[in-house]
């Protein structure tokens, strides 16, 4: 009998049966995406870490050179990962040499205004800022006019502008008038446009084309429900315009964020039809090279030329080519070659966060997928092992860096790509088929998206559900020892894993456990603390505080920027009754989360500042309120009223509705409370910033308090008097870890315990309860 060699891809299952031999890969091109990867990092951050990554590359040569022997290729690998170490940093300084030499750039750094020609290179995205709504569109500069000269460049700029003329759509070439703004990213210079641009030529057909697709496919499903309307353009070409904040907000927490974005799932899902429609029409050869090319440069044109599109692009190119070659079983040296020409072609993708995941989740995928899924098909059905394996082991790989990110570990990641994975390919391709239908009828396009629309549909209830569970992940830093200790943990879990799905007297309670986890939590003992008067509610970045008012009821003081934080946090109180909730202004980070406070409580009414601005967020508070069928009336300064066991005096803004308030606008708007509950005064100060902080002294008369909310979530702007007048014992600061604005100022704080303050901060503690015992002033923080 001939012996048939068998092929399969190395796993790390502990348990593989006697008799299944292992492949043992060749590493060679993973090995040089590695290198040149690290490389191009060194590269881009230039100095000390280029310098010491060409020393380890000649280490390396070195011990290459001594470890030669004739059966071992260890060598060999060693060599390879120096000599693309090298490439790398090569590429990425001169990436980061370009970029630090350009004209744009060099005028950026001048402070000067001048005139930039050249094509619009993305679809106009509405963003909000400091100043009101603007527009930020990205602009490829082909000439920059100075009042002294004219340059030829070839260079791409970030645009803000406060409006966008409808007909400058991508492709199309402007002219523009535009004053540079700082770069926070240190990437791309980011520029101011003064007036109006000039459309001076209209976009090429292909644009136009492509243009008319992402319009067709927003067509067809014009008509579906709110969600179904967004996430069938997002997830079918990566058009997110319509994709609000709390959907979002709800895939990141389920881990179904890579849905929102184009992926290498879409265009193989899409590439796969496109072939086989082409097979069925009787294409053969390398006429289906063609087709695929097609394709692919046709996605490209319909998704935009992003990073990500380019990413799934570039694997696309791949696995076309894999597949002329038979080379489909070959998957971790198609990722490697995806990853080395995404890296020559464009050094700074070393830096994509978005590249990592997507490179990470493939090679989990290729690399543990079949160990953990045989090991699984030991007890369950072999498409049930799969339907396990794949998203287990995709997240498993991508822990580190998604928890780098959003500073959690998600539990429910891996049931809801579960749940939502039979819907993502319907949707897709329905998806698409009616976007182009609909170029010729809406109305039949409309039919086709039907499916679609419910496929998404679907995928919206596991996200919203699953975000609205107990527990959807456990919060972790994202500091680096939390992160290589994590790293650790999932390094020391790959042999685990396929040991407990071997074995369902362990993989069933294991999973029962994590069930119950989810949907009641991990009881935290001792919280509430006993006695506790006031609690800052961890909910990122903004502000929610809780004055305790009873057994059971509270007033609430700001409701954070979405409403799950705020709500988990008052269940974990056991507050069902609202008898008054205070939002000192429409800001986002204050009012968005009113929804949570309403959610299964009773509430009396909401208070809000007399000032009126911005008109949008204080329409949606009134619609949400009304929704629940609570009062929304303005808070009175000089009022005084007892709330259950808190005493409220409202101390600001010092004028009424309908009223001219000049000296209190944007965050000086904020209505200011002074508390009282067990004999502590607290001050809960919204955003005051310096001007009303003076007014706020003056009013105060020099009284001092117990407690101040730190104006601002601890801002550098605030008013040194003002805080030496007040003197509190404790300062609480609510503010988002990590978050990007540097809040809570290191002066300030510094400043604040100079005089004697407790800091307390959100950031650091998680939920912060302040509490009286035996007379005394405490606090216990929740983390």
């Amino acid at each position: 009998m001939t012996s048939r060699r068998e092929i399969t891809v190395v796993d790390l299952a502990p348990d593989v049966p006697a008799g299944v031999p292992r492949e043992v890969h060749d590493l060679r091109l993973p090995v040089a995406a590695s290198g040149l990867w690290v490389g191009a990092l060194a590269g881009l951050a230039g100095g000390g870490w280029a310098f010491a990554t060409v020393g380890g590359a000649v280490v390396l040569t070195v011990v290459a050179r001594l470890y030669r022997r004739p059966t071992c290729h260890v060598g060999v690998q060693v060599l390879v990962v120096a000599v693309t170490l090298v490439l790398g940093v090569l590429l990425g300084l001169g990436r980061a040499t370009v970029a630090d030499h350009r004209v744009v750039a060099e005028l950026a750094h001048a402070g000067r205004p001048v005139t930039l020609h050249g094509q619009v290179a993305s679809d106009p995205r509405s963003v909000a800022s400091g100043v009101g709504d603007q527009v930020s569109v990205r602009m490829n500069v082909e000439t920059v006019e100075t009042t002294s000269a004219v340059f030829a460049v070839d260079d791409q700029v970030l645009l803000l502008a406060s409006s966008w003329p409808a007909d400058a759509v991508l492709g199309a070439r402007v002219s523009l008038t535009a004053s540079p703004l700082p770069d926070q990213r240190g990437q791309r210079t980011a520029w101011r446009v003064r007036g109006a641009p000039e459309v001076t030529e209209q976009p090429d057909v292909w644009w136009r084309g492509a243009a008319a697709v992402r319009a067709s496919l927003r067509a067809v499903v014009a008509e579906r429900p709110e969600d179904q309307r967004a996430l069938v353009p997002s997830l079918v070409v990566g058009d997110d315009a319509g994709v609000g904040e709390e959907l979002a907000a709800d895939f990141r927490t389920t881990g179904l964020t890579h849905l929102l974005a184009v992926s290498g799932t879409n265009l193989t899902l899409l590439l796969g039809l496109a072939l086989w429609v082409a097979q069925r029409c009787g294409v053969r050869g390398r006429w289906r090279w063609l087709v695929g090319a097609a394709c692919i440069a046709g996605f490209v044109l319909v998704a935009r030329s992003e990073p990500s599109v380019v990413r799934a692009a570039t694997m696309g190119t791949v696995a076309l080519f894999a597949l002329e070659r038979h080379a489909t079983g070959r998957g971790l040296r198609c990722l490697a070659l995806a990853v080395l020409a995404v890296l020559v072609v464009d050094p700074w993708m070393a830096r994509s966060v978005g590249l990592a995941l997507s490179v990470l989740a493939t090679a989990g995928i290729l690399l543990l997928t079949p160990g953990w899924a045989t090991a699984a098909e030991r007890w369950m059905p072999r498409w049930v092992a799969l339907a396990l394996a794949v998203p287990l082991a995709a997240q498993v790989a991508c822990t580190p860096v998604v928890v780098a990110l959003q500073g959690e570990v998600s539990l429910v990641g891996v049931f809801a790509n579960i749940a939502a994975a039979p819907a993502v390919a319907p949707a897709t391709i329905l998806g698409l088929v009616a976007g182009l239908v609909g170029l010729v009828s809406v109305t039949v396009g409309s039919r086709i998206a039907l499916p679609a629309s419910w496929a998404v549909g679907w995928i919206a209830v596991v996200a919203h559900r699953g975000a609205d569970l107990t527990m959807p992940g456990v919060p972790w830093g994202s500091g680096a020892l939390a992160l290589g200790l994590l790293t650790l943990l999932v390094v020391l879990s790959l042999p685990v894993v396929p040991w407990v799905l071997a074995r369902p007297m362990v993989c069933v309670p294991v999973t029962l456990l994590l069930v119950v986890v989810i949907l009641r939590g991990v009881p935290t003992p001792g919280w509430p603390p006993r006695g506790w008067v006031m609690v800052a509610c961890d909910v990122g970045q903004g502000d929610a505080l809780v004055l305790r008012a009873g057994d059971g009821a509270a007033v609430v003081v700001d409701a954070g920027p979405e409403p799950r934080a705020v709500e988990r946090c008052l269940d974990r109180l056991g507050v069902e009754e609202v008898p008054l909730a205070v939002l000192t202004h429409f800001h986002a980070d204050h009012v968005d989360g009113l929804e949570g406070v309403l959610a299964g409580r009773r509430v009396g009414k909401v208070e809000t500042t007399p000032v009126r601005e911005p008109g949008d967020r204080s329409a949606e508070v009134e619609a949400v309120a009304a929704r629940a069928g609570v009062a929304v009336v303005p808070a009175v300064a000089g009022t005084v009223s007892e709330v259950g066991e808190v005493r409220i005096e409202r101390i600001w803004p010092v004028c009424t509705l309908g009223e001219p308030c000049p000296d209190a606008v944007d965050n000086d708007s904020s209505v200011v409370l002074l508390a009282t509950v067990a004999g502590v005064e607290i001050l809960l100060t919204g955003d005051v910033e310096p001007p009303a902080q003076r007014h706020l002294r003056r009013i105060l008369s020099g009284r001092q308090v117990d407690v101040l909310k730190v104006p601002h979530h601890g801002s550098r702007h605030q008013d040194d008097a003002f805080l030496e007048a007040v003197a509190p014992r404790v300062a609480v600061v609510s503010s988002g870890a990590d978050n990007t604005y540097g809040h809570p100022n290191p002066d300030l704080v510094a400043g604040l315990e100079a005089r004697g303050a407790q800091v307390l901060r959100t950031d650091e503690g998680g939920d912060v309860a302040l509490t009286v015992r035996d007379g005394r002033l405490g606090q216990v923080s929740r983390r």
